[in-house]
């Protein structure tokens, strides 16, 4: 097995299950309130995962890190949707879920890429990993012709937000709902931005 890690845009079948794993560490208490069942919502996402919208860092075999983003044509989550979760959740399961992941739903502009969640594996976590990711989906915008990667952080996860910052993102608004802290686990969203400089 190689040690040279390796990035690379989508993944194979074989590591669906374990994309979703690594996916649904980071995010899984978001996601969660819209699928409270883990073994479900693991399903969930692996089934709707749409792998040509995300890069995955790799080492042999051993999957280390995924970050997804979200353009006009899709994104790495855009399989989750309404007959999708019926056929896991029932009808007034899916309407509920449904209902819940709308409020995650955020709009982009046309030479926009919005990012959509970035994850690394506990035993690679301080390897860098996380900006390699970001590294490589900077060159892909770039040389798709993005002018901007946006991307939103909670209030309550000030690493993402250090991390980020670090590597070139500016807030440029925080959004607040704190009436739906009871609902969400938190009461506002920072959006950040990288403007690439190669845009014309």
């Amino acid at each position: 097995m190689s040690d040279e890690l390796t990035i690379t845009r989508g993944f194979p079948e074989a590591l669906r299950s374990n994309v979703a794993v690594l996916y649904d560490a980071a995010f899984g208490a978001k996601i969660g309130i819209a699928i409270p069942d883990a073994a479900t919502r693991l399903k969930v996402l692996a089934e709707a995962f749409d792998p040509s919208h995300c890069f995955v860092a790799c080492r042999g075999a051993q999957l280390l890190g995924v970050a997804g983003f979200k353009t006009r044509q899709g994104a790495l989550t855009s399989g989750i949707e309404l007959k999708h979760l019926y056929a896991r959740l029932g009808l007034l399961g899916a309407i509920r879920a449904i209902a819940i992941l709308a409020l995650f739903q955020r709009g982009l502009s046309q030479r926009e890429l919005l990012m959509d969640g970035i994850s690394v594996a506990p035993t690679a976590r301080g390897g860098g990993i996380g900006t390699k990711l970001l590294e490589r989906l900077r060159m892909f915008a770039a040389e798709e012709g993005y002018h901007t990667i946006r991307l939103d952080v909670i209030d309550t996860n000030d690493g993402a937000r250090r991390l980020y910052e670090r590597v070139g993102f500016v807030a440029t608004r925080t959004s607040h709902f704190r009436y739906l802290r009871w609902l969400l686990g938190f009461s506002a969203a920072t959006t950040l931005e990288f403007r690439l400089t190669q845009a014309a």
